[in-house]
């Protein structure tokens, strides 16, 4: 088996299709904390010593795109290639408490993903990359492979957290059921809501919360929409979606979401700093500039892919 390193620039037609991730066969009940008829924004109930957060998040890149070659098993005289990626992921742990932050935990792992047979991890100058076997060679599932393996790095990761009442992940749960968990949406790719309750989402102030709604299907959740505090110019400025494991009773879920309600709002960035304020919060933007000097420099690695190769 041979493996060549293609020779167009390893980010072409690496953005994903993030719709794909999203989970679009889902139901939704948005009367679980209020009827419909009373939808209107929260100011969330103030409460007492707020716990301690810890942000977990995850980056990943493409090193290089590769073809591997194979005997056809039709034509032994003939090859068969099978396209493939070598990419890094990284996630991390940053916790927060008053008055202090500090990375706690820093994990970074590179991997060969291909629906090839037969195919074997790459060793390089600057390290392994590990087989990560897949069923689907299209580009959609090379993609989902690399995405993959960060959330489970990520979600690795935040099962060895200690003493944190919270886990904020940056991104959906996405089936990660831990009570402490936490799922930071910050892009709006579906719209859960029904028109009369989304424009409620229009009018939240600053620091305010929507009721919770429950979302069923693959992954049972309770959500609701936060505006983080900063310049509104169009009504979905600042909004982020949370969600809590569907476990409990909505008791218990209001509670959960007034205590991160109250939280969040305290970390967001700011635009003068960040470009992806308010909702790239403080916390997870300095984690994600940590990891991404972790995954190393990508024209050493690629180098280092096409000498192996060679």
């Amino acid at each position: 088996m041979r493996y060549a390193v293609e020779s167009w620039d390893p980010a072409y037609g690496t953005s994903g299709d993030d719709q794909a991730l999203a989970e679009l066969d889902h139901s939704v009940d948005a009367s679980v904390e209020r009827a419909l008829s009373d939808w209107a924004p929260i100011a969330p109930s103030p409460s007492g010593d707020l716990p301690p957060v810890s942000f977990v998040d995850g980056v990943r890149r493409i090193d290089a795109r590769v073809w591997i070659s194979a005997a056809d098993p039709a034509d032994p005289d003939a090859e068969v290639s099978y396209p493939g990626v070598c990419a890094t992921v990284g996630a991390g742990a940053v916790r927060c408490e008053p008055g202090s932050a500090q990375m706690i935990e820093a994990v970074v792992e590179r991997a060969l993903y291909t629906a090839a047979p037969n195919a074997g991890p790459i060793s390089t100058k600057h390290g392994t990359y590990a087989l990560r076997p897949l069923t689907d060679g299209t580009p959609e599932a090379l993609y989902l492979g690399v995405h993959n393996h960060m959330t489970a790095v990520e979600t690795a990761l935040s099962i060895d957290l200690n003493g944190g009442a919270l886990v904020v992940f940056d991104g959906p749960l996405r089936g990660r059921e831990a009570a402490s968990g936490v799922g930071y949406i910050k892009t709006h790719n579906v719209q859960y809501l029904d028109q009369p309750q989304h424009r409620v989402v229009g009018r939240l102030g600053a620091g305010e919360r929507t009721p919770l709604f429950l979302i069923g299907g693959h992954y049972t959740r309770w959500s609701w929409y936060l505006r983080l505090p900063g310049p509104v110019s169009h009504p979905l400025s600042g909004v982020v979606r949370l969600e809590l494991p569907g476990l409990g009773t909505i008791d218990d879920a209001v509670t959960r979401a007034d205590i991160v309600s109250q939280l969040l709002p305290k970390y967001a960035s700011e635009p003068h700093k960040d470009t992806r304020a308010p909702q790239n919060l403080h916390p997870i933007a300095g984690l994600e500039r940590e990891l991404r000097r972790r995954l190393g420099d990508p024209q050493l690695l690629e180098r280092a892919l096409r000498r192996a190769a060679a």
